[in-house]
């Protein structure tokens, strides 16, 4: 699918992946809209680029379908939609203190993996009444899962269950919506320069940047960004999850 002239929404948008995201999306000629329950950071994000940023919580129903209405309503109905919004919590199965806080990680799912698929399943309720472009094109949904959903390390059992599921969401939401027209892909990235890593110590850091084999060193937010693209652009890349890591392997530790 072309990008240029083309509506895109993208989530977690106010700093890291997603912020990337919308830079390259707009750099390439789509109209963004840069969805955040960061309202301020998403506001600031799309400015740089003469966007369109809302405040939005993913986990919400209702949220998200006032955001994607604003972004319609200003844009037109996106036809490109990709999600980043994510967090990290760390935590044991069993740690010291007993057995994993359920409402952490209730939250890690809810925001995570729900949250994806709330905002996948509304955008492409609208991609699907769209009028179909080259080889019955309507839509393309980029989502981010992680390579710790096969690779989780000890502490991860929330966050990897949630990238997990996303990635096995991929497969049969991209059957679901092939008859409409609308590809669904993920990316499975490993370790990336973003906002929680600035808070890290040198020696953990220097750690992690050992385990990337090649390119030595972390990944940068346009990298992802720039795969994106490369995904929307190519209509073959669909159902499939794309690891964009360096050649890294998580150890347990």
């Amino acid at each position: 699918m072309q990008i240029k002239g083309h509506a895109a929404v993208v989530t977690g948008g106010a700093s890291g992946l997603g912020q990337a995201t919308a830079r390259v999306l707009a750099e390439a000629g789509a109209a963004v809209t840069v969805l955040d329950v960061n309202a301020d950071g998403a506001r600031a994000t799309a400015a740089a680029f003469g966007g369109l940023g809302l405040g939005c919580d993913v986990t919400s129903a209702e949220s998200v379908a006032e955001a994607l209405a604003q972004a319609t309503a200003a844009h037109g109905p996106a036809r490109i939609c990709v999600n980043c919004a994510g967090i990290v919590a760390g935590g044991r199965v069993v740690g010291k203190e007993g057995p994993h806080d359920l409402a952490t990680f209730s939250r890690v799912i809810a925001i995570n993996l729900i949250g994806t698929f709330n905002v996948m399943s509304q955008a492409a309720a609208a991609m699907v009444d769209l009028e179909p472009e080259a080889e019955h094109e309507r839509g393309v949904i980029v989502n981010t899962g992680s390579i710790a959903a096969t690779e989780g390390q000890v502490g991860q059992a929330a966050y990897a269950a949630s990238k997990g599921g996303v990635a096995s969401l991929t497969l049969p939401a991209a059957r679901d919506l092939a008859r409409s027209g609308v590809r669904v892909m993920c990316i499975a990235p490993g370790l990336f320069q973003t906002p929680m890593f600035d808070t890290l110590p040198q020696d953990i850091y220097d750690a992690l940047i050992k385990k990337t084999l090649h390119p030595h060193r972390l990944g940068r937010p346009e990298e992802f960004g720039r795969l994106v693209r490369a995904l929307v652009e190519n209509p073959m890349m669909n159902g499939s999850v794309v690891r964009l890591d360096g050649a890294l392997r998580l150890e347990p530790r």
